[in-house]
């Protein structure tokens, strides 16, 4: 995994993309990945995980992930082995210092269904694309957007390849929508009645559950099949999310893992 994360610092090295806060180093997973069986899936890296509100690098003590300054370099080409270790340290560690909360606990409430916790090693969390942006993912321009998915295929496809994941669980429609297009695949789709979002004027929003089960990401070649489980709904920012809608999704988790739900 060193190797995949030693490419993606390279190749930060030499981005011209304005787009990419490139003092920020390379996240191509949150957690445990070695061990981990389940990964949540996002889009990419927020900008929050560096940076506070007014978008000023994080305080040492709030610090979550290296960066150019806190590895004292002035250059990602500067990066030797000694780096990459530190960087690739502190994506393992990521849940033993300071996480993200506000993002990542409502997820880890979600996998606690199914019987998995970030907090415990048993679920990572990965992002398709690896760098973070000064600008939402929604607002990038297309054609950057779909350059970013491309030229993550490669280090996507290897994580998972050398991994021992067995579930990818995909946080929303546009993780759905931007997955399929990286694995060129498409996924089944069931409407499931109690996962309806309630809107004061007009028609609630329908909940959907997205299946399938891939052996390749392009034409990379896994070595094995990985279930993909997803749901429409973003969890931290659908608007009206319901307590109800979010153990309706869980306990769907559960028992599409495990054949049961460990909530209520």
């Amino acid at each position: 995994m060193k190797n995949i994360l030693g490419s993606l610092i390279e190749e930060l090295s030499q981005f011209e993309n304005d787009d990419v806060i490139r003092w920020a180093c390379p996240v191509p997973f949150f957690g445990d990945l070695p061990n981990a069986r389940i990964a949540t899936v996002g889009i990419n890296p927020s900008n929050r995980e560096f940076a506070d509100s007014s978008g000023k690098e994080l305080r040492v003590e709030d610090r979550r992930l290296a960066t150019l300054n806190s590895l004292g370099l002035f250059s990602w080409d500067q990066a030797s082995e000694a780096e990459v270790t530190a960087v690739s340290s502190a994506c393992r560690q990521y849940f033993d210092h300071n996480p993200y909360a506000q993002w990542f606990n409502v997820l880890d409430r979600l996998l606690g269904c199914a019987g998995y916790s970030y907090y415990g090693g048993e679920a990572c969390h990965l992002d398709l694309v690896a760098y973070a942006t000064r600008t939402k993912w929604g607002l990038l321009s297309a054609a950057t957007r779909e350059r970013m998915l491309a030229d993550g295929r490669a280090s996507l496809a290897s994580l998972l390849r050398d991994s021992r994941l067995e579930t990818l669980v995909l946080n929303g429609r546009s993780v759905v929508r931007e997955f399929e297009q990286m694995a060129r695949t498409e996924f089944s789709r069931v409407k499931v009645d109690g996962w309806e979002l309630p809107r004061a004027t007009g028609r609630a929003v329908d909940g959907y559950r997205y299946e399938q089960k891939i052996s390749s990401i392009d034409d990379f070649d896994l070595g094995r099949e990985i279930s993909v489980i997803g749901y429409n709904h973003n969890l931290q920012s659908s608007f009206g999310v319901t307590k109800v809608v979010m153990e309706g999704i869980g306990r769907e988790l559960g028992e599409g893992i495990r054949g049961f739900a460990t909530c209520s």
